[in-house]
């Protein structure tokens, strides 16, 4: 999942492109006003979808998509090197680095080739990591204490790299297993049975309880020292909030105007990674004076830029990562129910993500074939993702999406050279080296503010609904409440769970202790069956944010039909009008458009004919 949502109402453009002619309409912007800059073009694109741009502006727009999803994605292997015993292994969190960057460069090529063909960012997702981690805590799974002392460990021995792997092994069996659920819904069409019965009441607590449920690995990083992780958390905020209106000029050239210069939202385009690299190179400085203590056992020490040894040197220039590397996947039905958990929240946020990028790239609303075949692409993403060993899935990143309307350029080339990219950079061993070196105060940083946005992410969906309900409030508060609440006392007391059954023990242990499972299955069972109307619940308002038509777009065909001519060859058979991801699939009108919603709004609950599939969805 990506930490952020953006909505139209984007800020200041930060990238601004000379002589381009003509503009793409931007969809939902029908006053002609501008939206995006003081210019007066704010509703214009300068590339849409279907374009393609020079390829010197593909590969740099590129490399700031790349930059743009750097926090997110590097994130993910820091945090699981905690579950995995990896804290003292710098080189392998290196290849783990490296591995999720190769993986998310392939997944993004599979999406904008063969899925939702949307320009849109594939990275690791953090609704894994609450299952994830819920799995690693287990007793059985828990790290030996000698792997915490940095001097017992040998990290080329054989019993350090059984611990590890064995348990990489068990999160890419469970990713696997669970990512064929993902496959099954997006190409079945199963998708839109589901987005039926889950509303902002579902997502709200779903998405924040992600974030809430990371305060611990926030806290331990940043508390290593808490004068370095609070200057990170003040770079980012400074830069992300207070400078992002501030364009700073850089030398351009081109043929008309020959050398000039052009200014740039730097601080608004890439405020983490400014942060980091900034906060990154004190600590430097820091190190190399010996103002930070050089004994480990004294407090600041972890905030040494050096204390991972010659990681660098030991990291090869090339290595390619490829399936299996870490061994054998084994399968863990508990560790397969705790990532169901996360492939649902994954796609009902990838869901919005594509509305929301189509809105930005001057697209039309994504059809139901696209949304089906956009899933079940992140399925296959979160199996690749499995078997080359990320320790975790794919899903659409938000972060880029708001990224389209900052640049103004729709164009899916220019995602299409970001993947190539993140190929390249995930082949070079020593830049996945170079990140492992950030101090885990940094880290920490980095973590208070990601994962504070995670969190106001999944409240921001209340919008749709009406708070002033007691209903609502009831509902939100009390999903909220028990997704904190009974995770934290089944982990404080692991073996109450005793039905008798060791299987049924571990699945129950994983998802009573996965928050974001807690806190949406009461919001789902709650919101679906106390009686509330539609305008009530935020289902109206919530469609109409995802059906708005616009005007000015493209047809849809050119944007979200097949390449390489296989749509006509699909078109040739008459069968695949029935096949839920083929551009020739006919689906009946349904009676959820806004008008009729508004019809709905005398509802008050779940008619008989839904019950039943409210129960089977449930189970």
């Amino acid at each position: 999942m990506a930490p952020e949502k953006t909505r139209d109402g984007l800020d200041n453009y930060a990238f601004t492109v000379d002589c381009v002619d003509p503009f793409c309409e931007l969809p939902g912007n029908k006053n002609g006003r501008d939206s995006f800059s003081e210019e007066g073009d704010g509703n214009k694109l300068a590339y849409c979808v279907t374009d393609v741009p020079p390829w010197y502006l593909c590969i740099f727009l590129g490399i700031q998509h790349y930059l743009t999803a750097f926090g997110g994605i590097i994130a993910i292997p820091l945090i699981l090197s905690q579950g995995l015993c990896l804290q003292h292994d710098g080189l392998t969190q290196s290849h783990l680095i490296s591995t999720i960057f190769f993986v998310s460069g392939v997944c993004t090529l599979l999406q904008v080739t063969f899925g939702v063909r949307l320009p849109i960012i594939q990275g690791g997702t953090f609704t894994f990591l609450s299952p994830t981690m819920a799995l690693l805590s287990m007793p059985e799974w828990k790290c030996p204490a000698w792997t915490q002392n940095a001097s017992l460990v040998n990290t080329s021995s054989p019993e350090f790299i059984d611990v590890w792997q064995s348990r990489m092994q068990v999160l890419q069996g469970s990713i696997m297993v669970g990512s064929l659920f993902q496959v099954l819904v997006g190409f079945s069409g199963l998708i839109g049975l589901f987005m039926r019965f889950i509303g902002p009441l579902t997502i709200a607590p779903t998405i924040s309880l992600i974030g809430l449920s990371l305060f611990d690995s926030a806290g331990m990083n940043a508390g290593n020292h808490w004068g370095i992780s609070s200057m990170t958390t003040c770079l980012i905020v400074i830069f992300s909030q207070y400078l992002r209106h501030i364009a700073i000029p850089f030398p351009k050239y081109s043929k008309a105007k020959k050398f000039h210069t052009t200014r740039i939202y730097i601080f608004q385009m890439m405020p983490v990674l400014l942060g980091i690299t900034l906060s990154w190179l004190i600590c430097y400085l820091l190190t190399i004076y010996n103002v930070l203590p050089s004994d480990p056992d004294k407090y600041g020490y972890l905030a040494r830029t050096d204390i991972k040894g010659d990681v660098t040197g030991r990291a090869p220039w090339f290595r390619f990562p490829y399936p299996g590397q870490w061994g054998v996947p084994t399968v863990s039905l508990a560790g397969v129910f705790g990532i169901l958990a996360g492939v649902i929240s994954s796609m009902i946020e990838s869901v919005g993500d594509y509305h929301a990028c189509a809105r930005l790239s001057g697209a039309p609303p994504p059809p139901r074939h696209a949304i089906n075949r956009g899933i079940g692409i992140e399925g296959i993403g979160c199996l690749l993702a499995g078997a080359w060993g990320t320790g975790n899935g794919t899903t659409s990143y938000s972060e880029n999406v708001g990224a389209l309307g900052i640049t103004k350029v729709g164009s899916r080339m220019v995602i299409v050279a970001s993947g190539f990219i993140m190929i390249i950079m995930g082949m070079f061993g020593k830049i996945g080296a170079i990140f492992t070196t950030i101090p885990t105060p940094v880290i920490g940083g980095m973590f208070l503010v990601m994962f504070g946005v995670i969190m106001a992410a999944g409240v921001s969906n209340l919008q749709y609904t009406d708070m002033n309900s007691s209903r609502n409030i009831f509902i939100f508060g009390f999903s909220m409440f028990t997704g904190l609440t009974i995770p934290n006392w089944i982990m404080k007391n692991p073996t109450s769970i005793a039905t008798g059954v060791v299987e049924l023990d571990h699945v129950l242990l994983v998802l009573l202790t996965t928050s974001m499972f807690v806190g949406g299955l009461f919001g789902f069972f709650l919101d679906n069956t106390i009686p509330g109307t539609k305008r009530e619940r935020g289902i109206i308002a919530w469609n109409r944010a995802h059906q708005n038509e616009s005007d000015n777009t493209l047809e849809s065909d050119d944007v979200y039909g097949l390449p390489f001519g296989i749509k006509t060859c699909l078109s040739s058979f008459t069968w695949t009008k029935y096949v839920p991801f083929c551009p020739t699939h006919k689906v009946s009108t349904q009676d959820d458009t806004p008008s009729s919603l508004d019809s709905l709004d005398t509802k008050t609950e779940p008619n008989k004919d839904d019950a039943h599939i409210i129960v089977g969805v449930a189970l």
